[in-house]
């Protein structure tokens, strides 16, 4: 079995904060990552320790929101001081990995 190293990536942050739409063009049209998934949370919390949490009486729109994406640990390397402007590198969490094939 082959194997390919990559870095995974995983971007916190919350839908009020997020300008998710600019973040996803930028990884999909201008750095052209592998893959790229966007899970939205019912609940958590940061630093600042503020609950963002859904309830079916108030739906949130400032829920807590992960963008996950992977590529080859140099590109990833780049992309991330790209990202820099757009996001906190404080939000950035990045480790190696393997995709089997």
């Amino acid at each position: 079995m082959k194997t390919t190293e990559v870095t995974m990536v995983r971007i916190y942050l919350t839908e009020s904060k997020a300008k998710l739409d600019t973040l996803l063009k930028r990884l999909h049209d201008w750095e052209h990552v592998r893959g790229v998934t966007v899970f939205r949370g019912i609940t958590g919390f940061g630093q600042s320790g503020v609950m963002h949490t859904a309830s079916i009486v108030d739906l949130s729109l400032d829920l807590p929101v992960v963008v996950e994406f992977f590529d080859e640990p140099s590109k990833v390397d780049t992309i991330i001081e790209h990202l820099a402007e757009m996001v906190d590198p404080t939000h950035i969490v990045s480790w190696q990995a393997c995709i089997r094939a």
